[in-house]
């Protein structure tokens, strides 16, 4: 068994239970994107490019009143310890269709119907909240694409290890841990965009680790308009 939270109640990599790991974002990084961000959020690396909207020319996908948002969600073979093999797997495969939905809300896609907007996700390192680390990242690629939105989407997760309910799980935390508890929301009205849960917890446990995603959401939403700022010096 891997000691996750060690004697004095700190974690194993001395965070105390409602802290994040180190975060950094930045918006633009892509001269060739429409909008482009890059996010690291422990040893997490993750970079996002934006293209669209566009004219979607697949007929039987297009929607005549709005545009639509299609997601990939990519992790490159070198971004974990045992080299992945390239190309999309059944867990990317259900990540992108997640975060689609979780970017969805925010966006007014009726301003462009019969439309797409293009979002790609490249974990090219990974450390455990990848998904939540790639939506947040998503979001302020589509608000420096130039997209109306009603608000960022900002994802974070909470979980449980060795008993003790605690925000942003590490990787060890996440695989040897009893729960993980991702959520993304919109931090203006507090609207929840997703919503999953893996593992068991107790209503009241729950509610506790809800209650501390949605904290660890509006910490991390700091650092993405501190992003967008800086990158309109604002």
């Amino acid at each position: 068994m891997i000691i996750i939270i060690i004697n004095n109640n700190k974690r194993a990599d001395g965070r105390d239970f409602n802290e994040l790991r180190p975060l950094k974002i930045e918006a633009g990084v892509l001269e060739r994107a429409d909008g482009s961000a890059y996010l690291e959020l422990g040893g997490n690396k993750v970079l996002v490019a934006v293209y669209g909207p566009r004219e979607f020319y697949i007929r039987r996908m297009q929607r005549p009143d709005r545009a639509i948002i299609r997601c990939r969600y990519n992790m490159a073979p070198f971004s974990v310890e045992d080299r992945k093999r390239p190309g999309p797997d059944r867990r990317s495969v259900e990540i992108s269709k997640i975060t689609s939905e979780a970017l969805k809300p925010a966006v007014f896609l009726e301003k462009f119907p019969r439309s797409t907007i293009d979002v790609f996700i490249e974990i090219l390192q990974a450390e455990g909240g990848t998904r939540c680390a790639g939506i947040t990242a998503a979001s302020v690629a589509l608000a420096d694409a130039g997209l109306p939105m009603k608000d960022l989407i900002v994802s974070c997760a909470a979980g449980k290890a060795n008993g003790q309910v605690v925000l942003d799980l590490s990787e060890i935390e996440d695989k040897e841990g009893e729960a993980d508890l991702p959520v993304a929301i919109m931090p203006r009205t507090g609207e929840i965009t997703l919503l999953q849960m893996d593992g068991h917890l107790t209503p009241e446990e729950f509610e506790k680790a809800l209650d501390l995603a949605i904290e660890g959401c509006n910490k991390i939403n700091q650092k993405q308009k501190e992003a967008i700022k800086k990158r309109y010096g604002e």
